[in-house]
């Protein structure tokens, strides 16, 4: 039923903390800050993602001076039970991929 008001809804196909991982995998030395910046989200809400990633055994990061360095944890399972089977480097390989040209 159309009330002739506009009501858009948004959504998107990844959550915040794949958008997160993406980032970190293309990068492993990258930044918060710059994290936050592509992905369109706060330092503060990075960091819980990133914490979030390393205590569900999804990330690892060690300290090299004054910055992190992130080792994504490839081999690990998706653990939402729908998404059973793939590993998070079968997601990355996907999401991470050059874009297919034309249609």
């Amino acid at each position: 039923m159309d009330d002739g008001t506009t009501s858009e809804r948004h959504w998107t196909f990844l959550t915040n903390h794949a958008r997160v991982l993406v980032q970190i995998a293309r990068d492993p030395g990258i930044r918060v800050r710059d994290i936050a910046a592509s992905c369109l989200l706060t330092e503060r809400a990075v960091q819980r993602m990133i914490t979030d990633l390393e205590q569900a055994g999804y990330l690892s990061h060690e300290r090299r001076g004054r910055t992190n360095h992130y080792s994504v944890i490839a081999a690990k399972q998706l653990r939402h039970p729908a998404d059973a089977g793939p590993t998070v480097s079968e997601l990355l390989a996907v999401l991470l991929r050059e874009p297919v040209s034309g249609h």
